[in-house]
Order: C-alpha cells, then sequence, then structure tokens
C-alpha cells in the first residue's frame, strides 16, 4: 500500500517509535538512539521522502560494504533496508500475497509514476516480500540493484533478450557454459539476427580477436562451470570486454554470492540460480540477476513482457533460506575441499575436478577471485559406464538427482543424467565421471560412505 504523504501523525506512539527508528538505522549505523530523539523527530513529507531516498540509499550501501556476509544474509533488505519496502515490526518478512496495490489519492499516484514515490501497483511489477529479497541479494553482491525471477533460465534469457538488439547484437560465450544458456545463445538467439561466437574459457587470444572486430555487445560465461568447474579470469575478461564496449555477464550459480562477487572485479551483471545456494533447500524454483540500477532497470522492462515473475510464497521461502547461507556454504566448502583431498590420493579415482586443489589448473584463478570454491566436485572413476552405475548405486547419504546447493548430498552420472551422446562428446563428459554436490552432512559419515561405495567396483 502507498504511504501517505500527510505529516499528521503521533510521533509519540510506539509503532511510530518503532519507524522512525528503523528509518535512522537504515541510513547510518548508530551505537544508541535515545527515546528523547525518536520523540523529536518527524516524518517527512513526499517531497522529503523523495530527495532523502537516494541518500539513504547510498549510505545503506555504503554500510552493507562494511558489513559481513553473515551480517547481510540475515538483516539486509529488512532490519536494514534501504528502501522501507515494508513498514511492520515483525521480524520474519510478511508474506504480502495481494496481486494489487492502491493509493490514497491521485497526488500519490502521479509521484509513483514520475518515480517520486515508493510504492508497489501490480504483482508482475513488484511485490514488497520480493523486493525485500532483492534488496538483500543486492547486498551480498555489493549491487545497486537486483531483480528477482521465476528461475535461473528466466533470469538468463531475461537478460540477453533486454541487453543484445536483435539484427546487430553480437554475443560471445564459452565452449564450456551452462548447457541451457549454451542452447538458447546458439539455437535461438543466431534466429534473430544475432551474431554468436563461441570461444574457449583460457583463449584468452581468441577473445581478443573477436573483440579487435568491435561489434560484440556482451560476454556471457558461467564461473565456476558445471561440471568441469573450470573459472575465468573475470577482472582480466572484464578489463579486455571494457575497451571495446562490450558488457560482462557472469552466471555465478557454483559459486554463491558468498565465494564470489563477480561484480566487485569488473562484470557488468551477475545472475544465479537462486534455486540452488541462495535458496538452499531443493524446495523453491528462482533466478536472480545484479548489476547497476540502469541496466537492472532495462532487464525488468523485459521481464515484465516476459511474466517471469516470482510468487511472494517462493520470495519468503527464499529469504528464510538466505540466512542461513554463509553458514551452508561454509561448511559444503569444507567438506568439498577435504573430499576432493581424499579422493585426489585414492586409486580407483583418475582426476578429481575441483579448483579448491593446489593441483587443479584452474586454482591461481579461483584464488584471486573466490573465497571458496563451492560444495560441487567432479571425479573420474576408474571404471567403465556401468562400473560407475554401481558406484552410485551403493552411496546411502545422497540422492540421485540433478541441480546443487541444498542441504541433502545430492550425486548424479552426467553421462546418464544430463548429456545424451552427442553433447556429452562435444563437452567432453565421459562415461566414468562423477559430480557431486555436497550438503551440510558430517564430512565423516559421506567420508565413510563415499569409501565403502567404491569398494563396490
Amino acid at each position: 500500500m502507498a504511504r501517505s504523504s500527510s505529516p499528521l501523525v503521533n510521533k509519540g506512539s510506539p509503532t511510530e517509535q518503532r519507524r522512525l527508528l528503523r528509518a535512522r538505522r537504515s541510513s547510518k549505523r548508530v551505537t544508541a538512539l535515545s527515546p528523547e530523539v525518536v520523540l523529536d523527530a518527524t516524518l517527512p513529507t513526499t517531497e522529503q521522502q523523495d530527495d532523502a531516498g537516494v541518500g539513504a540509499a547510498a549510505t545503506a550501501q555504503k554500510q552493507d560494504a562494511t558489513l559481513s556476509d553473515e551480517t547481510l544474509a540475515v538483516h539486509a533488505g529488512e532490519k536494514m533496508g534501504k528502501n522501507g519496502a515494508m513498514d511492520t515490526d515483525s521480524i520474519a518478512t510478511p508474506i504480502v500475497s495481494g496481486t494489487t496495490h492502491w493509493f490514497k489519492s491521485s497526488h500519490d499516484l502521479i509521484a509513483f509514476k514520475e518515480g517520486r514515490l515508493h510504492s508497489f501497483e501490480y504483482g508482475r511489477y513488484g511485490n514488497p516480500t520480493v523486493k525485500v529479497l532483492e534488496d538483500k541479494i543486492s547486498a551480498l553482491e555489493r549491487a545497486e540493484s537486483t531483480l528477482v525471477t521465476s528461475s535461473g533460465m528466466n533470469a538468463i534469457v531475461a537478460t540477453l533478450l533486454a541487453l543484445v538488439p536483435p539484427g546487430t547484437g553480437h554475443v560471445v560465450t564459452t565452449t564450456e557454459c551452462y548447457s541451457e544458456a549454451r542452447a538458447f545463445i546458439r539455437d535461438k538467439l543466431s534466429k534473430m539476427g544475432i551474431k554468436v561466437t563461441f570461444v574457449e574459457l583460457n583463449d584468452m587470444e581468441t577473445l581478443k580477436a573477436v573483440l579487435d572486430e568491435g561489434d560484440v555487445t556482451l560476454f556471457y560465461t558461467e564461473c565456476p562451470t558445471n561440471p568441469h568447474l573450470k573459472c575465468i579470469d573475470i577482472k582480466l575478461v572484464a578489463e579486455l570486454c571494457h575497451r571495446k564496449g562490450a558488457l560482462v555477464c557472469i552466471d555465478s550459480t557454483l559459486a554463491s554470492p558468498i565465494n564470489q562477487k563477480p561484480l566487485t572485479v569488473g562484470a557488468d551483471i551477475v545472475v544465479h540460480s537462486a534455486t540452488k545456494y541462495i535458496a538452499g533447500h531443493h524446495d523453491v524454483i528462482a533466478g536472480c540477476i545484479s548489476g547497476s540500477d540502469a541496466l537492472i532497470s532495462r532487464i525488468r522492462a523485459w521481464h515484465h513482457d516476459l511474466g517471469g515473475a516470482i510468487s511472494p510464497d517462493a520470495a519468503y521461502m527464499i529469504i528464510r533460506g538466505l540466512k542461513t547461507m554463509a553458514l551452508r556454504v561454509e561448511t559444503q566448502n569444507h567438506t568439498a575441499l577435504r573430499m576432493a583431498r581424499l579422493l585426489e590420493n585414492h586409486p580407483k579415482i583418475e582426476w578429481v575436478y575441483y579448483p579448491g586443489l593446489i593441483s587443479n589448473p584452474w586454482h591461481h584463478i579461483a584464488k584471486s577471485q573466490m573465497t571458496g570454491c563451492g560444495g560441487v566436485i567432479s571425479f573420474e572413476v576408474a571404471s567403465e559406464l556401468h562400473g560407475v552405475m554401481r558406484f552410485i548405486d551403493a552411496l546411502e547419504i545422497p540422492f540421485i538427482a540433478t541441480s546443487l546447493g541444498g542441504c541433502e548430498s545430492l550425486v548424479q552420472q552426467p553421462a546418464v543424467m544430463s548429456f545424451c551422446d552427442v553433447e556429452k562428446a562435444k563437452n567432453g563428459i565421459k562415461d566414468n565421471l562423477v559430480r557431486f554436490s555436497f550438503g551440510i552432512e558430517k564430512f565423516e559419515d559421506l567420508r565413510d560412505d563415499i569409501l565403502q561405495a567404491l569398494e563396490k567396483i
């Protein structure tokens, strides 16, 4: 509901005192705020709210930069909310299920349409619960703005359609990146008259040559990649692309905002399948796009047309899941690294793909831009297709399933689950490759389970 611009409120009421206290806390850090200070405060008019909003948002972003991810995951967008998406004293963010919001006056409606009043109009364009989630992700990504969508693929498609013009656009992507995004770029964008160029992930010379042609609109890739967990030097790629006026979009799903913040090293846009680490419980599908206000506004306009809005109930579930993301990811990082080191020296394992290993060819890049390497490892078992199937079937703790990043461990054999025969050959997927997404179970339990299953082959 739109807020009234009337200054005639009871400044001394408990509800108003709490509202004023939250407003002050959102604009600067305070150690104490006396009741006298609260009682002396006055509610600004609509015009004063408009002028103060920009400054408060900027101040809140500076504050966010000084706080840990653990604290931001819990409080950003809520107690530390910079835009006041909700006026509530509930610790848990309420689910605003209404699809339509009303205005107290035509004056407020016009102010909203002109961008001078923060409010909501229709659920496809925005929702208070969703806005809290967007602000929380923005704080974690150090972004000016975030758009939450109905799925990770919706986030990727909306970004590409909004930023790459048909007929004249040119997308450069890598041969190894999210398979459905790669297929959309190759099969759909090319039919719209958009030029598409694929380069190897580590082939910077070819990328430079393509950029020198001067017509690249956007570079897109995944980092780390799925399932081989290769890493691209985001800072270097951003420097090369920006010299030629090209935007850089990084899918950081396998890293999570806890382990990697692409915007801070030069990327223009970061996308996630929020289904994975961000939500973290295998119970909701969503995506998100973070970047500058200008770029997200362009993407949001396309998103409104595509209709990929997330429900308030799903947004609430992600907000709840996000509060423990830092704790979950820390555990998953630790488990995956210990398991990768163990398997690297196991006689029945031929190769381990994990950038946290010193022996990994991508380790130096990961070390330069990541604080942890995530909970997914891939490894090649010393066996053939059916031998690996026996290994997977012998595992007792993980589920045989797609996806990643949740509390429960998941395992899959990409040659059986994710890739057909043609795609396997193109993407270097061997029959003996296993992808393991570690959950938050105890390391020793997972270790013993994997070791006993390896004895079955």
